[in-house]
């Protein structure tokens, strides 16, 4: 349901709340009733300075004693002015015209209306003060220890008065507006900052994952493929079951190798392995990658690069190497006992590129995710890269390109 408040103009304006204090903003503060109670101290004591009319009034003069009550009596209703400053200026000021007394409290309530409200709002509650002092001094011509007032000078110094109330509201509205703004960046940037430290998180939390998934499957499925041998062959000779053996021994240590390497990157700098971390696998090492395939009964084809690879950045050897190394696991899982071909070619400028493809197993369905290629195909976009696979005429094909300056 839509209601004034909603709409914008001069009347959403006039209930628009201005400071902490203002409707829906919450209870005054201490420092608020101090102000507060300072303002009602200071137009009562105004209002109990006095000033009597002079000899020409154009309207009776209010009775003394009246005029000093509803002086203290409108005091008193500034306790009101944060929560009503547009009504409670305009009733004051309009009092103000008949009972002189009532004028010391409309300048805190002016004062108020142009802190609390905007800008427009304050200029027609200034107008409005200024209108009534010109017709007050006009009705009663005053006079100060026993001295008549000028009129103009009145009605002149009235209105500079009332200029400086208002000029004086308005800077502090744009201050405390500029501090309100100021804090709201602040928590901003702040969370901000916070949201920029998640993400980070998340992405080194991601890399961490590509690196558990590429290493770890690549050892745990040499394993798999060493413990079925044992298992189909119980009758193995005592030799091949040594070597068995002494492969899968050697393929847990460097599984709980690379697993200590992700530990140490978790740990954080300075955490991990007091020895220092391994050096991290390139390029070179995709031979022996290929042989342990082979050992573990694969049928691998590797044609390594025509030229040298000395100018190959580390990254790009890293991500090169996990590539061919997810590739043979999952042709490992996928098409047992099929010719895997693995290709590497380019130089300098041109990129390097990946290419292994190898054939289907007709009747092998093993379970995946594809969390692997999803991980190979972040891996090669975040190294400024591709990765593509599909399947045709029975063949599995993966293409990666890393880029390789020159």
């Amino acid at each position: 349901m839509s209601t004034e408040l909603d709409r914008p103009g001069v009347v959403a304006a006039l209930f628009r709340p201005g400071s902490r204090a203002a409707p829906g903003q919450g209870r005054r503060t201490p420092r608020d009733w101090v102000v507060d109670t300072l303002f009602v101290l200071l137009a009562a004591g105004i209002s109990l300075l006095g000033s009597e009319p002079g000899p020409n009034a154009k309207l009776p003069a209010v009775p003394e004693q009246l005029n000093f009550w509803l002086g203290l009596v409108a005091a008193l209703t500034l306790l009101l002015r944060r929560r009503w400053p547009v009504e409670l200026v305009v009733v004051l000021t309009v009092v103000s015209v008949f009972v002189p007394a009532v004028g010391a409290a409309s300048g805190p309530a002016l004062f108020s209306v142009a802190v609390h409200r905007r800008p427009a709002v304050s200029v027609a509650s200034l107008v409005l003060a200024v209108v009534s002092a010109v017709v007050q001094f006009w009705l009663y011509p005053i006079k100060v220890a026993g001295v008549e007032q000028n009129y103009l000078f009145g009605a002149g110094f009235t209105a500079l008065f009332c200029m400086a109330l208002v000029a004086w509201g308005i800077v502090v509205r744009t201050r405390r507006q500029l501090l309100l703004s100021m804090e709201e960046r602040a928590r901003r940037a702040e969370s901000e900052q916070e949201l920029r430290v998640e993400q980070g998180r998340r992405r080194e939390r991601e890399r961490i994952a590509r690196e558990m998934h590429d290493a770890l499957g690549h050892r745990l499925s040499l394993l798999s493929v060493h413990a079925g041998a044992l298992e189909f062959r119980p009758d193995m000779p005592p030799d091949e079951l040594a070597v068995t053996a002494g492969v899968i021994r050697a393929t847990a240590r460097e599984s709980m190798d690379d697993l200590r390497e992700i530990v140490g990157v978790l740990r954080g700098p300075g955490l991990s392995d007091p020895g220092g971390r391994r050096p991290q696998p390139g390029i070179g090492e995709i031979a022996e990658l290929v042989e342990e395939s082979e050992a573990a009964g694969m049928t691998v084809r590797f044609e390594p690069l025509a030229g040298e690879a000395d100018g190959l950045p580390a990254t790009t050897g890293r991500h090169g190497y996990r590539i061919v190394q997810e590739a043979l696991t999952n042709a490992r899982k996928h098409a047992p006992g099929s010719l895997v071909r693995v290709e590497l070619t380019g130089g300098p400028g041109d990129g390097l590129t990946i290419e292994v493809r190898n054939r289907l197993t007709p009747g092998v369905a093993v379970p995946g995710s594809q969390v692997g290629l999803v991980g190979l195909a972040e891996r090669a976009t975040l190294a400024g890269g591709r990765l593509e696979h599909h399947v045709r005429a029975g063949e599995f094909q993966l293409t990666a390109w890393l880029p390789w300056p020159a």
